[in-house]
């Protein structure tokens, strides 16, 4: 425990590792990692049961850039974790294992979505602006990367939202000045069916079903395109202005097996 918690005072943050908190109902994670808050402020809290202690480590730590690599081997292999600061906050984000990734730089081109890797390589950006918040291939806000596009007359300017909010999950929203969706496939989303029912789907639901068809549905669309313009709005980020056009592309993260484990959300 004192040995990752030094690794963490390396880059400028404090760590506290402990066992477990048994829970009466459910199963106990193996490994679950927050960001705490105390009379100090934010810390790393890192539980780990005792038996995986020992396969538990950090494996690349850059003080310079106040990140580090934390691995955790497991029964259903090894998950790793990219911790460290970012504009205000410290951060903890899994890495996708399908990716061989073994240092902070690395970590940091797997959380990358694929597109973004590839405009980089086709745009010639250089080494050493890859893992900034902004270069030519795009302009990073947490875990969005927006990314210019080429032919704005693709985007329908008819169809734009202003003071739209994108969110992952329950994290809070990043809230967009002009916001177009484009695409997707068409569902119908109501409390009962928060992940939403495509329209076939849904007509079998009320055949089976007539009296659901009082419940609130809203018709929405899943995986559309999304594009922003304009100022884009976070409590824990620096507003950005995007000239033009961008789409909004998510990191790798939700790719992970590891993702069970990280209990903050942004």
């Amino acid at each position: 425990m004192h040995q990752i918690e030094r690794q963490f005072t390396r880059i400028g943050a404090r760590a506290k590792v402990h066992p477990p908190i048994v829970r009466r109902w459910g199963t106990t994670p193996e490994v679950s990692i927050d960001i705490g808050n105390d009379a100090e402020g934010e810390f790393f809290d890192i539980a780990v049961q005792p038996a995986l202690l020992a396969e538990t480590q950090v494996i690349d730590t850059q003080p310079s850039l106040r990140h580090l690599l934390l691995m955790s081997r497991q029964d259903d292999g090894k998950h790793k974790f990219l911790c460290g600061h970012d504009e205000r906050h410290w951060f903890v984000a899994a890495v996708p294992e399908r990716a061989s990734v073994s240092t902070v730089k690395t970590a940091f081109d797997a959380l990358k979505p694929t597109a973004v890797r590839a405009l980089e390589t086709r745009l010639g950006v250089k080494p050493r602006k890859r893992n900034r918040r902004r270069n030519e291939a795009f302009i990073r806000q947490g875990e969005w990367f927006f990314v210019p596009v080429e032919n704005q007359g693709l985007v329908d300017d008819r169809l734009a939202l202003r003071n739209e909010p994108i969110a992952r999950g329950g994290g809070k929203p990043h809230m967009c000045e002009e916001v177009v969706r484009q695409g997707g496939r068409l569902v119908y989303v109501s409390n009962q069916y928060p992940n939403g029912l495509t329209e076939g789907q849904y007509r079998r639901l009320i055949s089976r079903k007539p009296e659901l068809r009082h419940l609130h549905w809203v018709a929405q669309r899943r995986n559309p395109s999304v594009f922003v313009r304009g100022r884009v709005r976070h409590p824990d980020h620096k507003t950005i202005i995007l000239d033009g056009w961008h789409q909004v592309l998510m990191n790798t993260e939700n790719e992970s097996l590891a993702m069970r484990h990280v209990a903050f959300i942004d």
